[in-house]
């Protein structure tokens, strides 16, 4: 008898510990305002990370008269590269924070 109480009376204090949980949490909010403000900020921090590298590389290819231009190809790849991997973290980061 007192084993089906014990029992009985943790059932209870769990469903009661759970509903508390579900109560105090905050209501998540949805809005695709914030979700557009977001996206477009890391769109506008991936054309900047892209431009400087450039830019750099032009300014590199100016100084020591190269005709090539390969830095600017080198530094515009891997800005783009860099820019990528930002942008992927950032999403990454964001899904996480999400659940």
């Amino acid at each position: 008898m007192q084993l089906v109480l014990c029992a009985v009376a943790k059932m209870n204090l769990a469903t009661i510990l759970n509903r508390h949980k579900t109560m105090t949490r905050p209501p998540k909010k949805n809005n695709s305002l914030n979700n557009y403000a977001k996206y477009s900020s890391i769109a506008f921090q991936m054309i900047a990370i892209v431009a400087i590298g450039s830019f750099v590389g032009v300014k590199i290819d100016d100084h020591f008269g190269n005709e090539n231009n390969l830095w600017t190809i080198i530094l515009s790849l891997c800005s783009t590269i860099l820019a990528v991997i930002f942008v992927i973290r950032r999403i990454i980061a964001d899904s996480k924070g999400n659940n």
